[in-house]
């Protein structure tokens, strides 16, 4: 498909939540992903980290979000020193100091569902 890889911040690996769904379908779509998460694993063959250092050896394209905006916090450094072309603020994770400090750096952001996105083509 020639589409960058994305980050999924707040991964689980749990099925049943909607950061899971995100590296599913992601993986059926597709698109090189990688997750950020409190516990390390696998889900569909996709690396999932917990500790920060084995991110900033990535290139990430897309950061999708799946982080409450209090918590994105401890992460803005990691963000911004990733590079992203964008970020996407997922339903409740929408963040307007962390979207000014993206403007700042030029990183592209928006409001939008990676699940919808990624169903109707758009991703």
């Amino acid at each position: 498909m020639g589409l960058k890889k994305t980050l999924v911040l707040g991964a689980s690996l749990n099925p049943e939540r909607y950061s899971n769904m995100a590296l599913k379908l992601l993986s059926k779509q597709g698109v090189e992903a990688i997750g950020f998460g409190p516990k390390a694993g696998e889900a569909y063959d996709i690396p999932v980290f917990s500790e920060e250092k084995l991110l900033k050896q990535q290139e990430i394209d897309t950061v999708t979000l799946y982080l409450r905006p209090e918590l994105q916090v401890d992460y803005y450094n990691l963000i911004l020193d990733l590079k992203p072309e964008r970020v996407i603020f997922n339903p409740g994770t929408e963040n307007s100091e962390l979207r000014q400090l993206l403007n700042k750096a030029g990183i592209k952001s928006e409001d939008a569902c990676t699940l919808v996105m990624l169903t109707t083509g758009v991703y």
